[in-house]
């Protein structure tokens, strides 16, 4: 496997960062997850901007323009051979001093990393996921916002090893006021009367180019889509359920809190929403080839 680093193609083993880079020691960093289907990356200059944007927010300037980085995604790709991938973009803040202060860090690091991922078994995706919610709360909007894909997941990872010690994969996390914000890598949708219901982001809810797409897709197929608070009353007496997300994609929901949702089987609008996504894959994006 070949990693893009710095500006070269290396071979995995040789992709090494100092132990004094604060993406390391600190989370300090912002990072991207991407999809490529037959060839095409799957809304890459969506997920660009929120790159960019993320890095403006902790002041951290990307060594690469746009343009650039898009160059040195593709050609990580074909230096792999892949046509289907997940795709990862790294930019931490660079080596430092033990010290906090990234002013210390005088050049930031930019790793590529393309390869295979599977997030959740086939067999989810057919007959539904099961999840719980738990006791980890999302952070706070005005602690760490949201909207900044930083380096530092560990609230996330939290709540993920609370759901894996109970025999779930995925778990819902609520905010400081026990509203529902999203789970713990995917963001989170119901069907109620026949509308289409998501957090909005100012509850602390991350605004996922997955769930932007979906809320295109339904828009566009007559569907009514708000994006308003959700609690878990309304998560139990949804009539259908399903997580979004760049490595989960779609998938449905079927039980919460031991609750059925609906009759207990992936719905209606959720499988047409998947079999809309999929087309869409292979139509809106960058080609590699």
């Amino acid at each position: 496997m070949k990693v893009y680093l710095n500006g070269e193609l290396v071979d995995k083993e040789s992709a090494l960062i100092s132990v004094f880079d604060h993406g390391y020691l600190y989370g300090d960093g912002v990072f991207e997850g991407i999809r490529a289907y037959n060839g095409i990356i799957f809304k890459l200059r969506e997920h660009l901007d929120r790159l960019y944007r993320s890095a403006h927010m902790i002041m951290l300037e990307i060594p690469l323009a746009k343009v650039k980085m898009q160059e040195a995604i593709i050609a990580t790709m074909k230096a792999n051979n892949l046509k289907d991938a997940y795709i990862r973009v790294v930019v931490s803040r660079g080596e430092g001093d033990l010290g906090l202060d990234p002013r210390k860090c005088k050049n930031p690091n930019v790793v590529i990393i393309t390869d295979k991922i599977v997030l959740y078994p086939q067999e989810l995706y057919e007959k539904g996921m099961e999840i719980i919610t738990v006791p980890t709360r999302r952070n706070i909007p005005e602690a760490i916002n949201p909207q900044i894909k930083s380096l530092n997941y560990l609230n996330n990872i939290l709540a993920k090893i609370e759901a894996i010690n109970s025999g779930y994969q995925e778990a819902v996390m609520l905010n400081h006021d026990g509203l529902v914000v999203e789970c713990t890598g995917d963001n989170i949708f119901i069907l109620k009367e026949n509308v289409l219901f998501t957090p909005p982001a100012y509850l602390g809810a991350l605004k996922g180019i997955t769930r932007d797409t979906v809320i295109e897709l339904a828009r566009k197929k007559g569907i009514e889509v708000k994006e308003d608070v959700i609690t878990r009353y309304d998560l139990y007496n949804a009539q259908e359920c399903f997580l979004t997300g760049t490595a989960a994609e779609i998938v449905p929901v079927v039980k919460i809190d031991g609750r059925v949702i609906g009759n207990g089987k992936p719905g209606k609008i959720t499988l047409q929403l998947i079999e809309d996504f999929r087309e869409l894959t292979i139509r809106d994006g960058v080609a590699v080839y």
